[in-house]
């Protein structure tokens, strides 16, 4: 097992957890880059990541420093659904 938290987690689904758990106007005061801010959408946005490294790389930062409030939002969100 790898101690890279990033290991097997898609850039996708890195910007769908963090839209998730921030929104976009979050994100966009937190990463100051146009797709965040200026009618964003997931599609977008993964195509401006995968073109442009030091962007990417702010993402994937920003994922690791949240990854325990993740967590915690995706348990809550899983038992809200459950008692649905």
């Amino acid at each position: 097992m790898s101690n890279d938290p990033l290991h097997g987690v898609t850039l996708e689904a890195i910007l769908t957890d963090l839209v998730d758990l921030l929104g976009w106007e979050e994100m966009a005061r937190k990463i100051r880059i146009n797709c965040f801010s200026s009618d964003p959408s997931i599609k977008s946005s993964l195509t401006f990541l995968r073109k442009t490294p030091w962007a990417r790389a702010k993402v994937e930062t920003l994922y690791v420093w949240n990854l325990k409030k993740l967590e915690k939002h995706k348990k809550a969100r899983h038992s809200q659904q459950v008692d649905e």
